[in-house]
């Protein structure tokens, strides 16, 4: 994966300069998890289930390309979070728009939608739309009340107690 200091993509193409940031499996979870709220290394690393070598470098490029910003919440010892920038925050959508294609092409017809989305404006879910089909405005993460089905907060709830009985 290529980082703000490594050579980036030799072409003009928006899609492969923005394949160099945010190209590989781990760095899409480590967003996903950012734009869940989480901001400390392990319960990112909890959720995404990389290693912590893994989780570094991409903190590190993440940051280096500007789409996240270490900040420190402990000084003894000295101990960093992580906050998504503006650019981390423009990158939303794609994340959005992979949700719902893996809703519909990735998973049985009998599984449970992993995410619901409410619209805080008008208090309906949006369903897997970037518009509200209650009151047909656009929305944007900002706009939206996330909650996890039931399967996706147990597994979560799984991995979160597998790792702290290491």
């Amino acid at each position: 994966m290529a980082s703000a200091t490594d050579e980036k993509a030799d072409t003009v193409c928006p899609v492969a300069r923005s394949v160099d940031v945010v190209g590989d499996r781990w760095t899409i979870l480590v967003l996903r998890e950012l734009y869940m709220g989480a901001t400390r290394f392990e319960e990112i690393q909890i959720q995404t289930e990389a290693t912590p070598q893994m989780m570094a470098s991409r903190l590190k490029a993440l940051e280096a390309d500007g789409m996240v910003e270490r900040q420190p919440y402990s000084d003894k010892p000295l101990r960093y979070e992580y906050r998504l920038t503006d650019k981390g925050w423009a990158f939303h959508p794609v994340i959005y728009a992979l949700r719902a294609w893996g809703e519909i092409w990735c998973k049985d017809t009998d599984e449970e939608v992993a995410m619901h989305f409410v619209h805080r404006e008008c208090g309906h879910d949006v369903g897997l739309a970037n518009v509200c089909p209650h009151c047909g405005k656009p929305v944007e993460r900002k706009d939206l009340d996330g909650s996890m089905g039931n399967d996706y907060a147990t597994e979560r709830a799984a991995r979160r107690a597998s790792f702290t009985r290491k």
